[in-house]
């Protein structure tokens, strides 16, 4: 089983989220497993402390979150090797659609049950408020960009179906997403 590398990293500077639309299952799948193949053949960024690969389980695309140590160090390696990895990863599956990349920090941290590792993940664009704790919810981890516009909710869920039900019965409204891989240092 693979499990989340810790979204709470101590040296991270900066937290990258981004979302890429594949439109199917199987074009989301063979795109993660691309991704995948290309950072493990690579070499590792030394400021790149984690590369997580979400899978939206309505199967429509993919959500990338990337602990650095910069901004900085992020943009010198984006401006040297990014195109070729997505390049590869575009001839593989073509037509991905990129909404653009949100850099973020760590604002704060709610852990309700830091002892399961999580089945689930909840990305909700929000205001900040309180995550009062729910059957299943783990953690939550509120992100703010670094211009302060918008703010990202990571909701950690022990599994789908806990999460499912915080949807029907909470007013839910998040992107519901599972692990595909975690990469990194952390």
């Amino acid at each position: 089983m693979t499990y989340f590398l810790d979204l709470v990293h101590p040296a991270a500077g900066t937290a990258l989220i981004s979302e890429w639309l594949t439109g199917t299952p199987e074009r989301t799948r063979a795109a993660a497993d691309a991704v995948v193949e290309e950072w493990a053949a690579g070499e590792w960024p030394r400021a790149l402390l984690s590369q997580h690969v979400f899978r939206a389980t309505d199967g429509t695309g993919l959500l990338f979150y990337a602990q650095w140590t910069s901004d900085e160090e992020h943009l010198t390696w984006a401006r040297a090797r990014r195109g070729a990895i997505v390049s590869r990863v575009d001839t593989l599956v073509p037509g991905i659609e990129r909404p653009g990349l949100h850099r973020t920090r760590l604002h704060r941290s709610v852990v309700h049950d830091g002892g399961r590792p999580p089945g689930a993940l909840a990305v909700t664009r929000t205001a900040a408020g309180a995550h009062v704790a729910a059957p299943g919810l783990l953690a939550a981890h509120i992100h703010l960009t670094k211009d302060g516009a918008e703010t990202f909710v990571i909701e950690e869920w022990s599994d789908a179906a806990a999460l499912g039900t915080a949807v029907r019965t909470g007013g839910r409204t998040s992107k519901r997403y599972t692990l595909h891989q975690s990469l990194g240092r952390c």
